[in-house]
């Protein structure tokens, strides 16, 4: 085929008024650039009808060659669907072609081809050449909802050419360069500060009787709803920097040392302090509404930066879906599902931490950029649901106590001697709650016979025995009251009982014989 080396020029020209309109028009990057510059891949993975773009210049001859290299475009694709985790990938392939194939091409692009493993990479074809230049135009403007009907001249210099392409090139070199700006602020500080705290009160914790002990970790500030009701606020913020067992601590502390840095690099160091610090704060007045067990760790903090990162994606959803979105909605999603399906795992304070995060982020924005209309009324909600949060928490934090926890609760006040307090945690959720245990009834009847009430606590002891028969301690005190009364037989009964249920203990065995003698 003869060609006139000036339309050489024209090609060039359509080449770079399409990458114009796909880069500076509609926000698409440059993924890859051939060394000719006569291919171009763009990616924007948040449009939907065309995640990538392969351009290419190239005088088609045959509709066979066409078609292998369309197969290759979709073989590239589905190797980019599966490293990004996506469930589909569609491709626009374009060829800027002074003509099209010689033969029959028509049924090689009139139906996208998929790529036949999975079925996911689908590959849509458009060839912009002068016989088919309208019909290109009207598939594109379907596509993307936007009238095109670019005219072209016959010719075009070369000067022309060059000018289109720098403007093309600048802008996208701007456009990464305004990312990099974006996602590279400032350096991790807190971050590193932060891993160090988390590690050194670990070391504190096992010196001061095991970071597993409840009562060490009461004594250290863990989230524990009796002492916040009694009016100890700071423990919303001292559990972000315990941890109960290394495992925790080693897990949270590499979610910190990666998630953090990013979240720091993104939004400055006192943005990030401060989201980082009300995000585990909400995270603890989640766990304080919702549930009553102990807790601590920096879970809620570390959910705080993964909401920070989602409100990056709120506000630049083409950057953060083609640098980390889908793996951090991914963790995010396998976070909370490991969360509520395994036991032990304070999900409200994730789920807490990870609002939190969103909202404080919200109320901080991007360094150097203000949105005071969005700022203010994000701080608005931000007040508003901690509030809120709150004013449950305190009026109804007994509510969510469970059995072990207030027994827990007032176990440790009775090792303290503090005997009054211990006695109203345990009638008052009972009689708020009517859920009655073996082992609350068991603690009343030890602080009973503290106080001398012998006859309130022999009740009570025999309503520990009757939930549960199987309780040796219950059975060893209640015959040591009968035995002051001078029911023997009686007393004896129970002393068998719990020697039977737990013979190796020595008590038991004295007691036995004492009574039987």
């Amino acid at each position: 085929m003869d060609r006139d080396s000036n339309m050489g020029f024209r090609e060039e020209y359509i080449f770079w008024r399409t990458a114009y309109f796909f880069i500076v028009e509609h926000g698409y990057r440059i993924a890859k650039m051939s060394e000719n510059r006569k291919e171009l891949w763009l990616e924007d993975l948040t449009n939907k009808q065309a995640h990538l773009i392969r351009l290419l210049q190239h005088d088609l001859d045959w509709s066979n060659s066409m078609q292998r290299d369309i197969e290759f475009v979709s073989l590239n694709g589905e190797q980019i669907r599966k490293r990004l985790m996506k469930r589909e990938m569609k491709i626009l392939n374009i060829y800027v072609s002074t003509y099209p194939p010689v033969d029959d091409y028509e049924s090689r692009i009139k139906e996208p081809f998929v790529f036949p493993k999975g079925n996911k990479t689908i590959v849509s074809t458009i060839i912009l050449s002068e016989p088919l230049m309208d019909d290109s135009f009207t598939q594109l403007s379907n596509i993307f909802q936007t009238p095109i009907h670019w005219q072209f001249q016959q010719e075009y210099e070369e000067q022309e050419v060059s000018t289109l392409q720098r403007v093309v090139l600048g802008n996208a070199v701007q456009q990464q360069d305004q990312d990099k700006r974006l996602m590279t602020f400032g350096k991790p500080f807190f971050t590193y500060i932060l891993v160090a705290i988390q590690v050194i009160m670990f070391a504190i914790l096992e010196f001061s009787g095991g970071s597993t002990n409840t009562e060490t970790l009461i004594k250290f500030g863990a989230k524990y709803n009796p002492a916040i009701l009694e009016g100890e606020w700071w423990r919303f913020f001292t559990p972000m920097v315990l941890h109960i067992g290394f495992l925790h601590l080693l897990m949270n502390t590499l979610a910190l040392y990666y998630l953090g840095a990013e979240v720091e690099r993104i939004f400055g160091k006192g943005r990030f302090l401060f989201i980082y610090i009300f995000s585990g704060f909400l995270g603890s007045v989640a766990s304080f509404v919702f549930t009553a067990n102990l807790s601590a760790g920096a879970s809620g903090a570390i959910f705080g930066c993964f909401g920070a990162l989602l409100y990056f994606g709120v506000m630049y959803p083409k950057l953060f879906f083609r640098t980390m979105g889908m793996n951090i909605i991914a963790v995010i999603v396998i976070n909370l599902i490991f969360g509520f399906t395994v036991p032990g795992i304070d999900n409200a304070g994730h789920i807490g931490g990870l609002i939190g995060g969103f909202l404080a982020t919200g109320v901080v924005h991007f360094p150097k950029k203000r949105r005071w209309k969005n700022q203010t009324a994000f701080t608005i909600v931000t007040m508003g649901l901690t509030i809120l949060f709150l004013g449950i928490g305190f009026n109804n934090g007994f509510a969510k106590m469970n059995p072990n926890m207030v027994n827990s609760v007032a176990q440790q006040k009775i090792q303290e001697k503090q005997y009054d307090e211990a006695y109203e945690i345990l009638t008052d959720y009972m009689s708020e709650n009517g859920k009655e245990s073996a082992e609350s009834y068991f603690l009343l009847s030890y602080i009973e016979i503290q106080h001398k009430e012998y006859q309130q606590a022999e009740v009570h002891l025999n309503q520990a025995i009757e939930l549960r028969g199987d309780f040796p301690e219950a059975h060893y005190n209640l015959s040591l009251l009968l035995s002051d009364k001078g029911e023997v037989e009686e007393a004896l009964k129970h002393a068998k009982t719990a020697l039977r249920l737990d013979p190796q203990n020595d008590q038991y065995k004295k007691i036995v014989d004492e009574l039987t003698r």
